[in-house]
């Protein structure tokens, strides 16, 4: 299987991002359904000019976003897990720079395995996390 390829967002991709984070949010059980494909779109385009964010595949299958100030990976979306995706976009945000963190929900037991193949250890909890679901606080360094 060959890598998928990454490139870096622009404002016309907002709303491939969106849709892939609600077709995940809207298939996985235990995830509050708060924002529509809209809402998720104006959020992504709004947070374009101060982030990094790649998206994997044409047309975009997956995305992530970077602040890369902070390092912090504000989200990691991928419309079909186990196909590499994910592990792409991870390694282009690894690409020089020796040390990232991102939170992931803790009912999400199928990524926090792949964070921990990928080399991200739990370092801290968020019991109440952004949208009200507890999550782990995970950091990969170089």
């Amino acid at each position: 299987m060959s890598a998928p390829a990454i490139r870096r967002a622009g404002p016309e991709d907002a709303a491939a991002c969106a849709r892939i984070v609600h077709t995940w949010v809207t298939g996985t059980e235990w995830m509050p359904k708060l924002h529509s494909v809209e809402d998720l779109t104006a959020m992504i385009a709004e947070a374009l000019p101060e982030r990094e964010i790649w998206l994997a595949g044409d047309p975009p299958e997956g995305y992530l976003s970077l602040n890369p100030v902070t390092g912090h990976i504000g989200a990691l979306y991928t419309s079909r897990q186990g196909a590499g995706l994910g592990k792409a976009l991870l390694d282009r945000a690894k690409e020089g720079r020796d040390r990232l963190r991102l939170f992931t929900h803790e009912p999400n037991d199928a990524a926090h395995r792949f964070y921990g193949r990928e080399g991200f250890e739990a370092i801290g909890r968020n019991p109440e996390g952004g949208d009200g679901l507890p999550e782990i606080i995970m950091e990969w360094r170089r």
